[in-house]
């Protein structure tokens, strides 16, 4: 066999073949079970979040107007109304002039839309409070539906549930969650050099380090590994393991025997399986060169070099994309990784002296990958649902400018 026989294509004309192969079925998973897996329907809100006007600080609940030109040469006095019980309506509303005490997480009264945070206030005597700086409408507080709006689409299908996604399903009640099962990924490993991790190699031989690499791979990426053992370098050998395999998982990664060799019987096997087709046999990279792709029906089957460093790199750079779509993965989710470089899309201020942690959103817009700044409250969800990653801005700066390169931490 000559090098002729590889047909090299480009990583990219490999990825236009995902569309071929179609997510694997659905089921209901509860809630305490849902980390990590990946939503089969967009997910929208029955009510709204947080469902009240709602306190972030400690303090004073008020209208805002009532603390207008407040200052500590020249305070405002209000009326204290009394204090808003936790868990429970108040009983009373706030008129111009007057205030309730608040705790963080308690229910503004009616006629209050805004929170004096406790350090900016005092008590003159029982009834009497003192205002030392004004607040606008909305301050230290967040609305009934600030957070999401009933009817609103909150997670969109294909969506991968990290732990903010957990406290939001929770926050709306859902205990039972439709995800997308994970993809049954069968391992088999081929070789006669190949043994047994358990077992000493003799002279010639290696343990079989690929099968353990690979199910860690497929774990990681949201796979089922399944192990289909060791076959030897047989063509009715590998015929039976792929038939097997094809039968009973989502794709099948056959490690070793993709390289060209006489003992070489991949191809072979492949083409012997009901409805099969080889798709790509060779890809323009390095490690990685004689990888295999093909068709069986709806499965993938992919032949993975025998080196494990070739093999590993394959799979992190081919394989996870195609492992991660038949999973139900969307492909914005696919280049979102764990960290990335990216353009500020606006100025981000800060304060010199401490480190700041923004949480942004990715997008791609001519071509470049662009970091937008997701803005908001401590206490909404959707800062954290809405947002890819955070971006740390160092204590000795004062702010990031637009169109600084940033570096992206991803959730």
């Amino acid at each position: 066999m000559k090098d002729e026989f590889f047909k090299v294509v480009t990583p990219n004309a490999v990825f236009s073949h995902i569309e071929r192969f179609a997510t694997v079925s659905t089921e209901a998973v509860d809630l305490q079970s849902a980390l990590g897996r990946i939503i089969c329907k967009d997910i929208v809100a029955d009510e709204n979040l947080p469902g009240f006007d709602r306190a972030v600080m400690d303090g004073f609940a008020v209208s805002a107007a009532s603390t207008f030109g407040a200052s500590a040469a020249n305070p405002a006095y209000l009326t204290l109304k009394g204090h808003v019980s936790m868990g429970e309506p108040p009983q009373f509303r706030i008129k111009p002039g007057e205030a309730a005490g608040i705790a963080t997480g308690g229910m503004l009264p009616l006629g209050a839309d805004s929170v004096v945070m406790k350090e900016h206030a005092e008590m003159v005597d029982d009834t009497t409070l003192e205002v030392h700086r004004p607040v606008a409408p909305g301050s230290n507080m967040v609305g009934h539906d600030e957070d999401f709006k009933k009817g609103e689409l909150v997670l969109t299908c294909g969506t991968r549930l990290r732990s903010q996604e957990l406290g939001l399903l929770a926050a709306l009640g859902i205990l039972e969650v439709p995800v997308y099962k994970k993809p049954l990924v069968g391992i088999i490993s081929t070789g006669d050099e190949v043994v047994p991790v358990d077992r000493r190699p003799r002279p010639g031989c290696i343990r079989d380090v690929n099968t353990y690499t690979l199910a860690g791979l497929v774990a990681e990426y949201g796979g089922i590994p399944k192990t289909l053992g060791l076959v030897p370098d047989s063509m009715p050998a590998i015929c039976e393991a792929l038939r097997n395999a094809v039968k009973s998982c989502d794709m099948v990664l056959l490690s070793g025997g993709s390289s060209v060799g006489a003992r070489d019987f991949t191809i072979g096997a492949i083409e012997s399986l009901d409805d099969a087709r080889v798709l790509v046999h060779g890809i323009g990279m390095r490690p990685g060169k004689p990888t295999i792709l093909a068709q069986a029906g709806s499965v993938p089957v992919w032949g993975v070099p025998g080196q494990v460093a070739s093999a590993m790199i394959v799979f992190s750079v081919i394989i996870r994309p195609f492992l991660e779509i038949i999973a139900g993965l969307s492909r914005h989710a696919l280049w979102c990784r764990k960290k990335v470089s990216a353009r500020l899309a606006r100025n981000v201020p800060s304060v010199n002296g401490r480190v700041d942690y923004v949480r942004v959103r990715l997008f791609e817009k001519d071509g470049s990958l662009w970091a937008g700044p997701v803005f908001g409250k401590s206490g909404l969800l959707n800062t954290m649902t809405g947002s890819d990653g955070i971006i740390e801005v160092a204590a000795n700066i004062e702010g990031l400018v637009a169109g600084e390169q940033v570096e992206v931490s991803l959730f």
